[in-house]
């Protein structure tokens, strides 16, 4: 669970904490800055890992709906990280419903981004391997599964802050947890893969 210890720990102390969330309910920058350093590359990690199809935006989006609704917020460092992904998962699952109900137009240029960027067609397939299998790995599990994965991975979230962001309890987060890693287990011994 180490992955996101990097970047979520300068906040915790819950004297830095309250001192960063009290200037951020000012207004201050440095306060905005601070909790975005935080906590961005966590929310960013775990809406690709569930397949969002523009992270980076739904992150935006997600620390948007923070700073509107930071002022009604109250409670210690583990809460507001629960309460930031209880946000980035709502907004994915609203972006998955408006993409549901949307044809997908291309635009000549995003077809093309290869010869814009100047790296070849290999170089992008070579670099995309790992992620594209581990994708591809996790989506043959069931949508809570993934979801339980990224949050407890990527995301560092404890079993009950992971129940708080799915409205689940915390015996089925660990049940789905259980599940999931056996699960996983099956498919890469299945291709060959010791795990």
């Amino acid at each position: 669970m180490g992955f996101a210890v990097a970047y979520a720990r300068k906040l915790s102390t819950s004297e830095d904490f309250e001192t960063t969330l009290s200037s951020a309910k000012e207004g201050a920058e440095w306060a905005w800055a601070e909790i975005y350093r935080d906590l961005a590359g966590v929310v960013t990690g775990y809406l690709n890992s569930r397949g969002a199809g523009s992270p980076e935006d739904l992150c935006s989006e997600t620390f948007l709906h923070v700073a509107r609704n930071i002022d009604e917020f109250e409670g210690d460092y583990d809460s507001f990280r629960s309460w930031v992904f209880v946000i980035a998962h709502r907004r994915l699952i609203d972006a998955r419903r408006y993409s549901s109900r949307r044809p997908k137009l291309v635009a000549d240029d995003e077809r093309l981004g290869r010869e814009s960027t100047g790296i070849g067609a290999d170089e992008e397939a070579i670099a995309a391997l790992g992620d594209h299998q581990a994708l591809e790995i996790l989506s043959q599990l069931t949508n809570d599964q993934r979801d339980v994965l990224a949050l407890r991975v990527i995301a560092d979230l404890s079993v009950k802050q992971t129940a708080a962001v799915l409205g689940k309890k915390p015996g089925a987060i660990k049940a789905l947890q259980r599940r999931a890693i056996t699960s996983l287990h099956r498919i890469l011994a299945e291709r060959g893969v010791s795990p």
